[in-house]
């Protein structure tokens, strides 16, 4: 089985920020497999469906980002599954709004929710899918940048980033992680 797991914060005030694109892609994810995230499980809600003949568990972790190893870490202990077999969607301010990298492995790159998850999985080596939301401006709080909106003009970029972060969550699970980087880590530069 695969857990993919979208990073983000719950409740309607963070609908459509920066910070919540991994549960944007598993709401594309969602569609693609034709199951709705709705069952409350794991400190968060989740849907189970088959992709490339594989059992999958798509999850929105509840727990507010800086604490999403927390939900995260009770799935994979409920249906023990190994770390390569996880797939983490997140948000990367070091990358231009719409890229994506793909990864099989990495440091947590200064993301709480990241740092969170390999706390609590006492590993690094895990799949994860990198979605870039730009740099903020210089005299910018970070935190007001990641949970504020994308502009107008960004949307139809992002709209398409989640269309492709879901996609290579897929590539990961039916053509492994390696045809994954090499055909969405050359998007777009």
């Amino acid at each position: 089985m695969y857990l993919i797991a979208g990073l983000g914060n719950p409740t309607k005030k963070y609908e459509g920020t920066r910070h919540n694109v991994g549960f944007q892609v598993i709401d594309k994810l969602a569609d693609k497999l034709g199951i709705s995230v709705n069952e409350k499980k794991f400190k968060g809600v989740c849907a189970r469906g088959m992709a490339g003949g594989e059992k999958v568990l798509l999850l929105k972790p509840e727990t507010f980002m800086n604490l999403s190893g927390e939900s995260i870490r009770a799935a994979v202990d409920f249906y023990r599954i190994e770390p390569e077999h996880m797939i983490i969607i997140y948000d990367d301010i070091d990358l231009a709004p719409g890229h994506l990298r793909v990864r099989v492995k990495g440091s947590a790159g200064g993301h709480n929710g990241m740092k969170n998850i390999i706390a609590h999985m006492g590993t690094q080596e895990f799949p994860r899918v990198r979605v870039g939301i730009g740099a903020k401006p210089d005299r910018m709080d970070l935190a007001d940048y990641v949970l504020g909106h994308f502009p107008q003009v960004e949307k139809p970029v992002m709209e398409d980033a989640f269309e492709a972060a879901a996609q290579a969550a897929l590539t990961i699970i039916e053509e492994g992680p390696d045809v994954a980087m090499n055909r969405f880590n050359r998007q777009k530069g």
